[in-house]
């Protein structure tokens, strides 16, 4: 059900290449919120995905953008700030990926030129779009940035290799950009750590099935859906969080602060009995 809540508002979602994507729910949830917003994406991602669709459904005009790169996000927003008439209220990062989770390297054997891509994609594009916005004065006051996070950041988990040090990273960005931005210009800058969410990125995570079936059997709400993350993050976005910036939120169903549940007790006893 919409509220109107981020009615005249403007801004950027990044990072949705399909349905299953949690910027897609995002933005179809800013679109049906009165937003205004445009889509970008890495070129090679707009070609794997079908973000055409997206863009028609809610109006959004398509700006493509490595997000590596600081000239293609000078790009972005000057083109952003044009194509929306004025700065801008909202962004969304959902940008993450890891050359050596793609190819199967463990921790132990990571290459480490793939890791520093992993960080340049995952966290460091974080800070350049943020930095850029900063030069532009892009930003007007009150608005808001989400950049979307995990658990491992402050975990440890299997498989998830060198993307932990990256979340990590995009965390702390947020909390000196927050600082930063929010004496500049009232802007607050905070992470969502979402729950296992089974999109084609999560997907990619070997043992991602065993991640997302212990998250859910620990967590007293279950797993939390990508259209449940969408809301908060319009949440976010609205003007009934002025106040909260700096912050790595969890959104989780409980996740995070679950010694154990009865569920998980259960099956060990079972696999014991």
């Amino acid at each position: 059900m919409a509220n109107n809540l981020l009615a005249g508002k403007v801004g950027i979602i990044s990072g949705a290449l399909n349905e299953k994507s949690i910027a897609w729910k995002v933005a179809q949830r800013a679109h049906a919120e009165g937003a205004r917003f445009v889509l970008t994406n890495a070129p090679l991602a707009m070609r794997m995905g079908e973000i055409n669709k997206l863009s028609e459904e809610c109006n959004a005009p398509i700006i493509p953008a490595d997000a590596t790169s600081v000239e293609d996000l000078e790009k972005l927003f000057t083109g952003a700030q044009e194509q929306l008439g004025g700065k801008l209220d909202f962004m969304l990062h959902s940008i993450g990926m890891s050359p050596n989770i793609r190819k199967g390297k463990n921790y132990g054997e990571l290459n480490y030129q793939w890791f520093q891509q992993t960080i340049d994609i995952s966290a460091l594009s974080f800070h350049k779009m943020l930095a850029v916005a900063e030069k532009q004065d892009a930003f007007n006051e009150w608005g808001s940035v989400v950049a979307l996070s995990y658990i491992a950041a402050q975990r440890a988990f299997l498989d998830y290799t060198d993307m932990t040090q990256a979340k990590a990273m995009l965390e702390s960005i947020a909390r000196s950009y927050g600082q930063r931005l929010g004496k500049l210009k009232k802007v607050r800058v905070n992470t969502v750590s979402q729950s296992p969410t089974k999109t084609t990125a999560g997907a990619g995570i070997s043992g991602f099935d065993a991640f997302y079936e212990f998250a859910d059997k620990m967590s007293p709400l279950g797993n939390a859906p990508a259209e449940a993350c969408a809301d908060y993050c319009i949440s976010l976005f609205s003007d009934l969080t002025r106040y909260v910036t700096m912050q790595n939120l969890m959104h989780d169903g409980g996740f995070s602060t679950t010694g154990i549940s009865q569920e998980m007790a259960d099956l060990m006893e079972k696999a014991n009995g």
